[in-house]
């Protein structure tokens, strides 16, 4: 009779916050990833395996005025390039797989920018798992024979377990045995070849004091937070066709033991890690990732894989699971990829995946701002309220923050050289990120229970049956034994019949020896021959195994090789599909850029025919104007030949009646008044004008007659017979100007004389002082113009011979007043040019315009002498 089954007592109930004394920092690790191309410019550094150096690129620094700055950040420890995915597990994550088989909470993540290896380091590649399929493998290695049956464990929504006897469990596998779709992955079903190499961890790595008294069961989730909405990665949604349903998010709750969790997640008992890598696989197709400018494979979204590990005691006998839910032991293992920080104007993100980096840039700053209000609460002695609230990533594992597991994370980091500025931040990020502690978490209770009750049972030998042995059916058969008490000193009866039966027994025992001899003989002939026979049969069997053998191993290489070459297909046609999705983009992309340049070049083209029509209309518009101009002119300057043509004849008309008339004993030349007495009158001219007296020549005298002249009269003057002629005493006369002449007088006066509007001689006398300039030579400052000039008596007024000449318009004359003109001034030097050369500035001095120019001439801003004068200087010969 067993004795009573006595219960086990409860656990204390541990609060949170007793060990507060003892606290751990959060384990920061950096993982540097390898260049993409070898000639890329690096700027991180591997100074030793607990520091990395920051460069400043050259392109920033060409930006920043030249400032070279390099920045040394440590960490726990740096794994290089060339760190394999086993030793990176080894450090970081081999100690949570521990502590979650030991009962302890951990929480893994990778944190980093965009394409810096975050989802390499948790996932893996082909050949090279990462650390989540290495945990996995870890733990069914550690529990792989101490694992419930299925459905012994059974979990719930208030984020706790329920315990199920064996034959509840056995009706729960029967009644989903027979469901069409099971949802929980059986391990019977071949692996898929699609993730087969991520899990086949060739390095064996099991926990060490494992409980052996204990039953495991393990759960595991995938959920992922995408705009800051929590969803279910394994929730099996029906498929509708016609009005297929978005997935629903999830919401965050609090059990009773102020633990946060996702209500209504779906949890799946997994008992193998083939089957846990492929509920993940399943999740991660449906985890929403996307083409960027930086990453071909951008996660959109931060992904949670929960890895739940439930642990009960066995009863007293070793037999079964205690039936005492408050003796359940749940630890869980968070691993987490981040998704990438990154900047948009580099990522060209825009509409959804615009709105997508400004979401997971939020979640990463609220989690920056929770760790640097813990540090500044712990440092200071502060107790400002932590936002966890103001994201569900932070919501979520806050626990792990208060002190219920370990946290480790993981900084990712691209060295090159365009990802500077973000690695920076993430480097500033780790180091505040170091400085928070943890609460180390509580060591478990353990039960009352007496250890190694487990193979007890197995060491005594088990209950014995209620089946005869064979030695008591043998000794049945044999005659009973006579009584062999003798009361009797003289009693001969007891003795001899004892001795009868007992020579009966051997008789009997001896016949039965003979029979056995017999029958072992054939029984051994029997034997013989048998094993002769299945011999042969095994001999026969072994050829048509190798046979078969041969066949299966050709049969597995071929499958090998095709299933090989079926997934290089696959890899193979999905990087076309994606590479023919990029092109497609790029072509509209194209396409759109080239409507743009169509409809720029046809609102180019109308803009160029406005503009040639609107400029033919001002060729046409400037052609008529120029063509009536040229017209105006055309009429102008005939009716001036013809004036000319008009002068000339009357001059000719004049000659030829001085001719005609008898020559005196001296010649002498008429004057143009008796000149114009003698013409004869034309038929077309009026009458001619009555005879004048002949008038005695005088000489006008010059105002300045004291000083030294240069009277300056070029040699194709005409000598003129007026009456007033100009006569200078003292002066030396020359036909052009020198620099002798100037450098002997003080004055100069300049003779010229030019053709009048109606045909007659004007003489002007233009007079200057002379100075000597700076530079040796001599300049001429004009001071004033005397005019003389002959008109004809009928209907004309006499000008004064110090008046200038009118205007033909009526307006007044180009010249004013001695006191309120501008003058210019001559220079003398060598190479100068005449006053031929018109629209010269002020103050400027400029070279000759011909060799043979001596004189130039410097106008001043305002002067009014140059464009309608000309100076007759020395004339330059024609070559022949």
């Amino acid at each position: 009779m067993k004795p009573a089954r006595t219960k086990t007592p409860r656990k204390p109930l541990v609060k949170k916050g007793s060990q507060t004394s003892l606290k751990d920092p959060v384990g920061v690790y950096c993982r540097v990833r390898p260049l993409s191309f070898p000639d890329q410019e690096c700027c991180i550094e591997v100074i030793n395996n607990t520091t990395v150096q920051l460069h400043t690129p050259e392109g920033y620094r060409l930006n920043r005025n030249g400032d070279y700055k390099e920045t040394q950040y440590s960490f726990k420890q740096v794994f290089g390039t060339h760190t394999t995915q086993k030793e990176l597990f080894d450090v970081v994550a081999n100690p949570l797989v521990d502590d979650l088989i030991h009962g302890k909470n951990g929480l893994l993540f990778t944190y980093g920018v965009t394409g810096s290896g975050k989802t390499y380091t948790m996932t893996g590649s082909p050949g090279e798992g990462g650390l989540l399929p290495r945990c996995l493998d870890m733990i069914f290695n550690s529990i792989g024979s101490f694992q419930a049956k299925r459905y012994v464990f059974k979990s719930n929504d208030r984020n706790s377990m329920d315990i199920q006897c064996e034959v509840d469990a056995l009706l729960e596998r029967q009644k989903r045995e027979a469901m069409p779709n099971p949802k929980t992955p059986s391990s019977k079903r071949q692996v898929d070849p699609e993730f087969a190499d991520m899990i086949n961890v060739q390095d064996f790595c099991k926990a060490e004091e494992v409980d052996e008294d204990s039953v495991y069961g393990v759960f595991v989730s995938y959920i992922e937070i995408y705009n800051n909405y929590i969803y279910d990665l394994l929730e099996e949604v029906p498929f509708d066709p016609i009005r297929p349903k978005p997935p629903q998010s999830k919401l965050l709750r609090e059990d009773k033991n102020h633990n946060m969790y996702v209500a209504g997640c779906t949890e799946v008992e997994v008992k193998s890690t083939e089957e846990a890598f492929e509920v993940f696989w399943r999740g991660q197709k449906k985890r929403r990732i996307a083409n960027t400018h930086l990453n071909r494979e951008s996660s959109r979204s931060h992904s949670v894989f929960n890895i739940k590990l439930v642990q009960a005691p066995l009863d007293a006998d070793g037999d079964n699971v205690l039936q005492e839910k408050e003796q359940i032991t749940i630890s869980q293992l968070s691993l987490v990829d981040l998704a990438g920080s990154e900047r948009t104007n580099r990522t060209k993100a825009e509409g959804n995946r615009l709105r997508e980096a400004g979401n997971i840039n939020q979640s990463l700053m609220t989690l920056r701002t929770c760790m640097e209000v813990l540090r500044e609460n712990q440092m200071c002695g502060t107790n400002k309220m932590v936002p966890y609230r103001d994201s569900k990533l932070t919501h979520l594992f806050k626990n792990y923050f208060d002190g219920e597991g370990k946290v480790r994370m993981i900084v990712c980091v691209n060295p090159k050289a365009e990802d500077y500025e973000e690695s920076l931040q993430v480097m500033r990020f780790a180091e505040v990120t170091q400085e928070v502690e943890v609460a180390r978490p509580v060591d478990k209770a353990i039960c009352g229970l007496t250890p190694g009750r487990r193979y007890r049972n197995q060491v005594r030998g088990g209950p014995v049956g209620d089946e005869p042995l064979v030695t008591e059916v043998v000794l049945q058969s044999f005659p009973p034994l006579p009584s062999c008490e003798i009361l009797d000193v003289n009693d001969e009866q007891t003795l001899p019949r004892l001795i009868e039966a007992l020579e009966k027994r051997h008789h009997l025992r001896q016949m039965m020896i003979d029979e056995f001899n017999k029958q072992s003989i054939t029984f051994k002939a029997l034997l013989q021959e048998f094993d002769n026979t299945v011999l042969n049969k095994e001999n026969y069997i072994q050829g048509k195994l190798n046979e078969k053998e041969k066949v299966i191993s050709g049969q597995k290489l071929e499958i090998e090789r095709l299933e090989k070459k079926n997934k290089t297909l696959e890899y193979k046609i999905e990087i076309l599909e994606k590479t023919t999705t990029i092109y497609e983009e790029d072509k509209r992309n194209l396409q759109q850029e080239l409507e743009t340049q169509n409809q720029k070049l046809q609102r180019q083209f109308s803009d160029k025919r406005r503009l040639e029509a609107r400029l033919q209309g001002m060729v046409t518009e400037t052609t008529m104007k120029w063509e009536k101009e040229c017209e105006r002119r055309v009429a102008a300057k005939q009716l001036e030949m013809q004036n000319k043509l008009w002068v000339k004849d009357e001059k000719l008309k004049q000659l030829k009646a001085i001719v005609t008339e008898p020559k005196p004993e001296k010649p002498e030349r008429p004057s143009r008044e008796r000149d114009r007495e003698k013409v004869t009158p034309r038929s077309v001219s009026p009458s001619p004008v009555p005879n004048v007296p002949p008038i005695r020549l005088r000489h006008r005298r010059s105002r300045s007659a004291g000083d030294r002249w240069v009277d300056h009269k070029p040699a194709s003057n005409v000598q003129t017979e007026t009456v007033m002629q100009p006569h200078v005493p003292h002066a030396i006369t020359v036909s052009v100007a020198n620099e002798k002449a100037l450098a002997k007088c003080e004055k100069y006066m300049l003779t010229h004389q030019e053709l009048a509007s109606d045909g007659e001689i004007e003489t002007k006398l233009i007079k200057g002082d002379v100075y000597k300039t700076r530079g040796g030579g001599q300049s001429v400052q004009f001071t004033e113009i005397e005019t003389l000039k002959q008109e004809s008596p009928t209907g004309r007024k006499r000008r004064s011979s110090t008046a200038a000449p009118a205007q033909p318009d009526g307006t007044e004359s180009e010249w004013t007043d001695i006191e309120t003109r501008d003058w210019s001034y001559w220079s003398s030097s060598v190479q100068s040019p005449c006053l031929q050369c018109r629209g010269i500035g002020p103050k400027k001095e400029v070279r000759g315009c011909h060799p043979r120019c001596a004189v130039a001439v410097e106008m001043r801003a305002g002067s009014q002498l140059g464009p309608g004068y000309q100076h007759h200087a020395q004339p330059k010969r024609k070559k022949p």
